[in-house]
């Protein structure tokens, strides 16, 4: 089988999350997520910081507490009182929630970048401590080097603990996840190898990761990327910040969660790359409030749908050679409901539109929905044209509701837009399609890839037509006879106990 794209592959961090996740009891997959993904955080910087403390150590100078000397580095400096051996040492104690809580203050007090980030509730009544201290107990157990550098493996855990609590909070979960097998996608058509990439509702922050993990994956510098984000929901910017942090990413996410479309937090920026999946057909953003907005090139967009106000925002913090990689619905490619049909013509007919991809049903926890790729391009190669591709036969299902794409899906995705935008013939039935403006315009602007790509081509199996509608009315005939014995076996049945029909 090919290999599956998931947030974490080596099987330890399953490990390490269904041990954690026995410990929940009856507290809710909302809460438990950030008493969980708060101590992955907690560990992972205190394993940074002992891996610089001893060799600050060894080096003999004297400077292992010396706070600069991992400010240097980028690590984060962790006082006594939360290392994690402290810690740890209060487990099975009735205090460990207030010493855990104690600990994040104090983190937070000698690293600017943490400030107003972390969890600090684990001291709260109803948080059972014996459970949370059988927690603690297990990560502190954990022979982490036996799988790899202790941080690598921490920072994978907390990518799958967030794909498992999305799966267990189904549709809440939106607010935070985007499937990594959409987000991959979008890395590899866009490539973002360095440049500002910008994610205006950014959740969780998984475009942001993924481009990194896009960076090193071709051998290129992370640090030659310059990560922007917004994000509304306050606890969702901190899972984000923490995502971040454990990942070695510096990011600008604001000053705090705020509304994108009232509270822009980075009006200036003009994006390399943008990569975004925000709400689906979103219907209380307040559109109404905002007629005159500058952002509205290509038309006003509904007050009952965000769908398009997102995309021109978007569309207008895009560098003057920017790509947007755009989660959408796909009620998006035909709706036509107040101004939406003729914004999307507006923006068709700017030839921004480089390629439409419809992906599967069932990758997302929180919607059972098919969704598009939308790809924009402010400098596109082949002008006037659009690829079409329809992908929503590819992935398998990983459980009864939910898919995954495979690499070997996302690689064909992504090489067939490169071979497209490299003027390589890609047409294949039912599957992609290029067409020019003006096909698009004669389908009405409509941009479902459906319609342009045609039906699969159904192999020949050689049974000449007149046979093979011989034999199957034949068939068919049997059938029927078969009904009419079973529908008179049941008359007769219901006759006989005085219900006759």
């Amino acid at each position: 089988m090919s290999e599956k794209i998931t947030g974490a592959n080596l099987g330890f961090e399953k490990e390490i999350f269904e041990a954690a996740n026995k410990l929940r009891g009856n507290v809710d997959a909302a809460e438990y997520k950030n008493v969980v993904l708060g101590l992955i955080f907690l560990k992972y910087i205190s394993d940074s910081f002992e891996e610089k403390y001893k060799e600050l150590v060894e080096e003999g100078y004297g400077f292992e507490e010396d706070r600069e000397e991992y400010v240097a580095e980028n690590i984060f400096f962790v006082p006594k009182e939360a290392r994690w051996d402290y810690v740890a040492s209060k487990a099975m104690t009735p205090e460990i929630g207030q010493v855990i809580d104690k600990a994040m203050v104090a983190i937070e007090e000698e690293n600017d970048r943490l400030k107003g980030i972390l969890p600090k509730n684990y001291a709260r009544p109803e948080l059972d401590k014996r459970r949370l201290g059988e927690v603690v107990d297990l990560f502190n157990n954990l022979k982490l080097k036996e799988h790899g550098i202790s941080k690598d493996i921490l920072g994978r855990t907390y990518e799958y603990a967030l794909a498992e609590f999305a799966s267990q909070e189904g549709k809440k979960a939106g607010e935070f996840y985007t499937p990594p097998s959409i987000v991959r996608t979008l890395v590899e058509i866009l490539e973002p190898y360095e440049g500002r990439v910008y994610d205006p509702c950014c959740g969780s922050g998984g475009m942001f990761v993924q481009s990194a993990k896009f960076v090193e994956r071709h051998q290129g510098r992370v640090n030659q990327l310059s990560i922007y984000g917004q994000e509304l929901n306050a606890t969702t910017w901190k899972l984000a910040q923490m995502n971040l942090a454990i990942h070695g990413l510096e990011g600008d996410l604001g000053k705090g969660p705020a509304d994108t479309f009232f509270n822009v937090q980075h009006e200036t920026l003009r994006a390399d790359y943008v990569l975004s999946n925000p709400m689906f057909n979103q219907s209380d953003w307040g559109g109404d409030k905002l007629v005159e907005d500058v952002r509205w090139k290509y038309g006003l967009p509904p007050s009952g749908n965000a769908n398009y106000g997102w995309m021109q925002h978007m569309i207008y913090h895009l560098a003057p050679k920017g790509k947007l990689g755009l989660v959408l619905a796909n009620g998006s490619l035909s709706a036509s409901t107040g101004s939406e049909g003729k914004i999307r013509e507006n923006i068709i007919r700017d030839d921004l539109v480089e390629a439409i991809i419809a992906m599967p049903d069932k990758l997302f926890y929180s919607t059972g929905i098919s969704v598009s790729l939308w790809i924009i391009n402010k400098d596109k190669k082949q002008q006037g044209k659009t690829l079409f591709l329809d992908c929503r036969n590819m992935g398998h299902m990983v459980d009864r509701a939910h898919r995954d794409l495979s690499v070997d899906d996302i690689a064909k995705i992504s090489q067939t837009y490169k071979d497209f935008i490299n003027g390589k013939d890609i047409e294949e039935a039912g599957f992609g399609h290029v067409a020019d403006i003006e096909e698009i315009e004669a389908n009405n602007f409509v941009l479902t890839p459906g319609r342009y790509v045609g039906l699969e081509e159904v192999e020949d199996d050689g049974e000449p037509f007149d046979e093979k509608m011989e034999r199957l009315t034949n068939e068919l005939g049997l059938l029927f006879a078969e009904s009419n014995k079973l529908e008179e076996l049941i008359r007769d049945q219901l006759g006989d106990i005085g219900y006759g029909v």
